[in-house]
């Protein structure tokens, strides 16, 4: 099972979060993504980008952040945190 928890945060303050479950024989990538499409869409927010460094960061600690930077559209909170807690 691959399970994503994905928070909104503001003035480090969680406004929202939820976690999405995928047991598809998938690739890990595959996954991701489509759990970010997910969160974007119970969030109703546009599909963020993925910086270099937002890359890097997933990579490193299957975290990572989308602020301001990483959204075309204005958003009203700080960030989008993702979080990869449970992989095969």
């Amino acid at each position: 099972m691959f399970r994503l928890w994905a928070k909104e945060w503001k003035d480090n303050h969680m406004l929202r979060d939820t976690v999405i479950a995928d047991a598809s024989a998938d690739t890990r990538t595959h996954k991701i993504f489509r759990a970010l499409d997910e969160v974007c869409r119970q969030f109703d927010l546009s599909k963020p980008i993925w910086l270099d460094s937002t890359v890097e960061d997933f990579k490193r600690h299957d975290k990572a952040r989308f602020s301001q930077d990483n959204f075309i559209d204005a958003i009203d909170f700080d960030y989008l945190e993702i979080h990869v807690i449970e992989e095969d």
